[in-house]
């Protein structure tokens, strides 16, 4: 898992959004390139919030398959193929997709919580990332809405009282859209989108070898003046498609 840590000699931001499969994949080849990172215990990991759908309503109806195929021109066909091949990635990364089950929403919320766990101690927001990650993915959870994020945060240790306080407020709202603005800044237009040491970025959910690559780099380079982009952006979600 990210060690999440909240004082430490690199940073590692991660633009990504709950909803975003290949966030998901892109977190399991994150997390298996630490694994090997010799420096692990020195990294710190702040997830960002980045929305695919910021017009989304709390709870989006209808077939998701079938708004998939609409919004792209695709049969419904070709539509379950997408998903089908992309479960399969997932699979292999050890993950559990179900995207019939998928229950599409707003996301705001989520990402307002995520930076109060991340507020709330080292390793409650990667916990609270995961957890939403495969309530969305696996289990089918609404996750715009206020009482099903509730019970997720409780489920991973935060308060459950100050999550539905901040939730009936605005708190962490500007530091959302903080996120998002620094996103704009540095010209992501789809995610996951990886920040190391605030000098090398690593866009889509590529594989933990050039991660590791990468983490190598910016550690032996940690005075680098300029923001190096490893090519290859084919595993990202841009709106609310995803290629793959």
């Amino acid at each position: 898992m990210v060690t999440g840590r909240v004082s430490a000699d690199m940073l590692v931001e991660i633009f990504s959004d709950v909803v975003c499969p290949w966030c998901a994949v892109g977190k399991r080849r994150f997390e298996a390139a630490l694994g090997q990172f010799e420096h692990a215990d020195e990294i710190d990991v702040v997830w960002r919030a980045y929305e695919l759908d910021p017009h989304a309503p709390a709870r989006r109806k209808g077939d998701y398959v079938d708004r998939l195929a609409r919004k792209y021109g695709m049969t419904r066909e070709q539509a379950v193929s997408a998903n089908e091949r992309l479960t399969a990635v997932a699979a292999a990364e050890g993950l559990d997709f179900h995207f019939e089950r998928a229950q599409s929403g707003n996301t705001f919320d989520a990402h307002r919580l995520l930076h109060y766990a991340r507020a709330a101690g080292p390793g409650r927001q990667d916990a609270f990332k995961e957890r939403l990650f495969v309530a969305y993915f696996t289990e089918g959870a609404a996750i715009g809405e206020a009482e099903i994020l509730v019970r997720l945060a409780a489920e991973v240790g935060l308060d459950p009282a100050e999550c539905a306080d901040i939730l009936t407020g605005d708190r962490y709202a500007d530091e959302v859209r903080a996120d998002e603005r620094e996103a704009l800044e540095l010209g992501v237009t789809g995610v996951p989108f990886f920040v190391v040491d605030g000098k090398f970025g690593i866009p889509g959910a590529q594989d933990a070898d050039t991660i590791l690559r990468v983490l190598q780099r910016a550690w032996t380079k940690a005075h680098h003046l300029e923001v190096a982009v490893v090519s290859g952006d084919d595993a990202v979600c841009e709106g609310e498609r995803c290629a793959g």
